[in-house]
């Protein structure tokens, strides 16, 4: 596997995995609660795919360039930011778009 792929496997895996929580109603992808996914628990599945994805490329980088680069605490920063970003769509859509899609099925019918 070049690196080129490796990078693009991985900015791929991290949108997807960045929007998931936000689409998902299920907490961890096993389980749907009575009451529906809280914001806290969305925010944590969240959390725990920023490491997950981290993991994965840390060892996408460690197959394709053979070890792993030291980082200071920016480049972390930086990631974390750039997942952010990468969740906005799910979150729009949770928060905002889905309310008026659902509106606007109920006008129809």
């Amino acid at each position: 596997m070049t690196s080129t792929v490796a990078i693009w496997i991985l900015l791929v895996l991290a949108i997807v995995a960045a929007n998931l929580p936000w689409i998902s109603q299920r907490v961890l992808f096993i389980w749907t609660p009575e009451n529906g996914k809280s914001p806290w628990i969305r925010l944590g599945e969240w959390l725990l795919l920023y490491f997950l994805v981290g993991g994965i490329a840390m060892g996408l980088e460690n197959k394709t360039m053979g070890e792993i680069h030291p980082q200071a605490w920016e480049f972390y920063a930086v990631t974390f930011c750039l997942f952010l970003v990468f969740a906005l769509p799910g979150f729009i859509y949770r928060h905002d778009l889905r309310h008026h899609i659902d509106r606007a099925k109920k006008r129809i019918h």
